[in-house]
């Protein structure tokens, strides 16, 4: 085991006990406060999502929120025919406003919470490679990327609301019945289901983990120093770079499915410009290089909002804003970047004292040596 996989694995179990442990000890497990922190953990997963194709592979992607929309509207949709069975053809209301008179082919499948599962994973992946694909390959980099994405997010967001009659429109999907896991009906205010969205983040940054300390994990981070010398080495660049972006595609997808539940409704806020470049900071603030960080960075941000916003209701924003401007000035690699320079120094520090020691002891001993030999003249 290398120092720097040791490094990261002691923070995941500091991490993990800071979840399971002590979050639920702070919220005094209440239903209402576990309800709040299980959507901070989700928003942390959104930010983990951003830094594994941000941080890892140098992609910057300003569409996040569109797998993460996704996968909202994925689950939406399940909860949203559980709660229309008793309606006629099994319909969701907004479709009987539009005189729809059966149900549209594509919304049948979501009937089954196996296929819905399956889906919110799956149909992100496909869309962010399908994506990946056209831009890697085509050998679009940096800010066009950044451009293509959020483009794409915003024309998704528009198509929604556009489509009333097969998406709810404006107000997105309402009134969606809990979800029920092999007899189990899902309480989103209860232990139980903070337990379940804990060890969704968990797994999710688990795997995270070793697929970025796997041979893949190092190509791409070489392709984020250097493409043309990576490329030169005889790598498939654009192929590395697509699962890249399909990975943080699935675990947006998965918080997107969670972030539903949590709320009960899914929007088309929630493929929104400020929701994804929300993500994007949070990744920042946390840092960017570590998956952990970043999830930290997504949860405290959040904390803080709340926080911030009970004491100061009017100027709340104002001062979340200078924390960030403060952050990207002063701690470009975030506050893992602040994190490793402080390791760092104290590395060299404790590494340097044992030999400034040798070299002054050597020192004294030459000297009394020396002033030995003069005395015996």
């Amino acid at each position: 085991m290398n120092k720097g996989f040791a490094i990261d694995c002691i923070g995941y179990a500091l991490f993990a006990v800071f979840v399971v442990l002590i979050i639920p000890w702070l919220a005094n497990y209440s239903g209402y406060d576990l309800n709040v922190y299980a959507r901070y953990l989700v928003l942390g997963m959104a930010a983990a999502a951003v830094a594994l194709s941000w941080g890892t592979a140098g992609i910057l992607n300003l569409g996040q929120a569109l797998t993460f929309g996704i996968g909202s509207y994925i689950m939406a949709m399940h909860l949203k025919l559980k709660a229309s069975e008793a309606q006629a053809g099994g319909m969701p209301d907004f479709m009987g406003w539009t005189n729809m008179e059966e149900l549209p082919w594509f919304w049948e499948p979501f009937q089954s919470v196996s296929f819905t599962l399956a889906a919110g994973i799956l149909i992100p992946v496909a869309i962010a490679s399908l994506i990946g694909g056209f831009m890697f390959r085509g050998r679009i980099t940096g800010v066009f990327v950044a451009i293509i994405t959020l483009s794409l997010m915003l024309a998704v967001q528009l198509w929604i609301i556009s489509e009333q009659r097969f998406t709810g429109g404006q107000n997105g999907l309402t009134g969606l019945a809990a979800l029920e896991l092999f007899g189990w009906s899902v309480d989103v205010y209860g232990l139980a289901f903070y337990y379940m969205v804990a060890g969704c983040l968990l797994v999710v940054l688990t795997l995270a983990l070793l697929f970025l300390r796997s041979k893949a994990g190092l190509v791409l981070r070489a392709i984020r120093a250097d493409p043309e010398r990576t490329r030169f080495f005889g790598y498939d660049v654009s192929t590395y770079e697509v699962v890249a972006f399909a990975t943080s595609a699935g675990i947006a997808g998965i918080a997107g499915m969670l972030y539903a539940m949590i709320l009960g409704f899914a929007s088309p806020t929630y493929m929104g410009l400020s929701l994804s470049l929300a993500f994007v900071i949070w990744a920042a603030v946390g840092g960017r290089e570590s998956i952990v960080a970043a999830t930290l960075g997504g949860i405290g941000v959040n904390m803080a909002e709340g926080r911030l916003s009970d004491l100061f209701f009017d100027q709340w924003t104002l001062i979340l804003g200078v924390i960030f401007i403060v952050v990207v000035l002063f701690l470009p690699r975030g506050l893992f970047g602040l994190v490793m320079d402080l390791r760092i120094k104290l590395e060299s520090h404790f590494m340097a004292n044992p030999i400034s020691r040798m070299n002054t002891s050597l020192d004294k001993h030459r000297s009394e040596t020396t002033a030995s030999q003069r005395e015996g003249k």
